[in-house]
C-alpha cells in the first residue's frame, strides 16, 4: 500500500470523484427499503408500523456498521472494507428478494444496513485525510453521495417495482452494486503518510486546548446532538412516500417528493461545506439545525400536492448539511488517527436517530391516525439539539483557529 504526503492536490479531487461515486452507489439501501414500504406492507397484509420495522433494521445495522467499520478502516485502509461490504450487501438483497416472511425481511435488513455503513461515515473519514484548507467542501461532496443515492434510486427502483415487483427490484441491487463498487474501490488503496497525520493531530490538540472541550466530553455531546437531529429528520425522509400514498398522490408522487428533498439536500450540503471552511463545523452545525426545525413547522400547514412538493423542497435545502458537520467537528479537534472510529461514534448515533425516529413516527402514525403529533414529536428533538449545539458554540467561545 502506497504512502503518500499530499493535500488537496488532483490526485485529492480524483480521490473525491471516486470515492462519490462509490457512495452514489453503496448508500442505496436505506433509501430502496422506504420505495418497496408500501408494497411489502401490503403483501404481507401488516400495519404501518410493523411495515417501518426493516427500515429500522437498516439503520440498526447502518448505526453497527458505522461503529465498527471506522475501527477497520483506520487499521486496514478503505478499499477491503469496501469489497467485503459490497458483497454483504449483495447477498443481503438477493436473499430478500426471496423471503416468505416479513421477520426474516426485517432481520435480513440488518445485514444491508451493515454493508451500507461503509459508504458514509467511513468513507468521509477516509477523504477527509486528504484535505486540509478545502476540508469541509470535500466532506460535504462525499456526504451528497448518500442524497444523490437517495435522489437517483428511489425513481429508478419505482420503475422496477412497477414491472418486476418490489423483489425484482432487490434482485436487480443484488447484481449492481458489487459490479460498481468492488472496481472502483481498488483506485482508493493509497494512504496519507505518517507525518501528515501527526501534523493534523498537533492541530486538532491546539482546538482542544483552546476550545476547553475534553475529547470524551465533546464526543458525548456531539453524539448526543446527532442522536436528537436525527430523531427530527426521519420523519419526512422516512415517511413521506407513505403520507402520499395515505393523501391519494400514490407511492410514485411520493418517491418523486423524496427524490426532490434530497436533491436539495444536495446543495445544502454542498453550500454547508463552503461555510464550514469558512466558519467552522459548529456554527455550521447550528445553523443547520434551526433551518430544519423550520422547515419541519412548516409540514404541520402542507396538506396538498404543491404544498408538500415545496416544502420536501424547503426541508431538503434546510437540513442537508446537518450530518457532514458533525464529521467536520471531529476532524477539526480529534486525533487524526482516530478519524474513523470518532466519526463511526457520531454516525452511529444519527442513524439510531434515524432508526428510532422512522420507527416512532410510523408507530405515533398507527396510534393517532396522523402524522401531526410525528411531526411535533420530531420539532421537540429538534429543540433538544439546537440547545446542545448552542451550549457548543458558547462553550467554545466561537475562536476562529488554523485549520488541519
Amino acid at each position: 500500500m502506497t504512502d503518500t504526503d499530499l493535500h488537496d492536490t488532483r490526485y485529492s479531487w480524483t480521490r473525491l470523484a471516486l470515492t462519490l461515486a462509490i457512495a452514489c452507489v453503496g448508500n442505496v439501501g436505506m433509501w430502496a427499503v422506504i420505495v418497496i414500504m408500501p408494497d411489502m406492507q401490503t403483501e404481507f397484509g401488516i400495519d404501518r408500523g410493523a411495515a417501518s420495522l426493516p427500515y429500522t433494521a437498516c439503520m440498526v445495522g447502518f448505526a453497527l456498521g458505522s461503529l465498527l467499520i471506522g475501527r477497520w478502516v483506520d487499521r486496514h485502509g478503505i478499499t477491503p472494507v469496501l469489497i467485503v461490504t459490497a458483497v454483504l450487501m449483495s447477498a443481503g438483497f438477493a436473499l430478500t428478494a426471496f423471503s416468505s416472511s416479513a421477520m426474516v425481511v426485517t432481520l435480513l435488513h440488518l445485514a444491508i444496513g451493515f454493508g451500507s455503513a461503509a459508504n458514509f461515515g467511513p468513507l468521509i473519514a477516509d477523504i477527509s485525510h486528504w484535505f486540509m484548507r478545502r476540508r469541509g467542501i470535500a466532506v460535504a461532496i462525499t456526504a451528497s453521495g448518500n442524497y444523490l443515492a437517495g435522489a437517483v434510486w428511489p425513481l429508478l427502483l419505482s420503475g422496477v417495482q412497477a414491472d418486476h415487483g418490489w423483489r425484482g427490484a432487490y434482485l436487480a441491487l443484488a447484481i449492481i452494486v458489487p459490479l460498481l463498487v468492488v472496481p472502483l474501490s481498488f483506485a482508493l488503496r493509497p494512504r496519507v503518510s505518517e507525518a501528515a497525520s501527526d501534523r493534523a493531530d498537533s492541530a486538532a490538540a491546539l482546538r482542544r486546548t483552546a476550545s476547553g472541550l475534553s475529547p470524551r466530553a465533546l464526543q458525548f455531546f456531539l453524539i448526543l446532538a446527532g442522536f436528537a437531529c436525527c430523531m427530527a429528520m426521519a420523519m419526512p425522509q422516512v415517511h413521506i412516500v407513505a403520507l402520499c400514498a395515505d393523501l391519494g398522490f400514490g407511492p410514485a408522487v411520493g418517491a418523486q417528493m423524496l427524490s426532490l428533498m434530497l436533491l436539495g439536500g444536495v446543495a445544502s450540503r454542498l453550500i454547508s461545506g463552503m461555510l464550514a471552511d469558512r466558519l467552522g463545523g459548529v456554527p455550521t452545525l447550528l445553523i443547520g439545525s434551526v433551518l430544519q426545525c423550520i422547515a419541519l413547522m412548516l409540514f404541520l400547514g402542507a396538506g396538498g400536492i404543491t404544498s408538500l412538493y415545496l416544502v420536501s423542497l424547503i426541508f431538503g435545502l434546510a437540513q442537508g448539511g446537518i450530518v457532514p458537520s458533525y464529521s467536520i467537528i471531529v476532524r477539526e479537534y480529534m486525533p487524526a488517527r482516530e478519524a474513523g472510529a470518532r466519526v463511526g461514534y457520531v454516525t452511529t448515533a444519527t442513524i439510531v436517530g434515524m432508526a428510532v425516529g422512522g420507527w416512532a413516527s410510523g408507530w405515533i402514525y398507527d396510534v393517532s391516525g396522523s402524522y401531526d403529533l410525528a411531526f411535533l414529536n420530531g420539532i421537540g428533538w429538534n429543540m433538544l439539539n439546537i440547545g446542545i449545539v448552542g451550549m457548543l458554540l458558547w462553550t467554545s467561545g466561537r475562536r476562529s483557529v488554523m485549520r488541519a
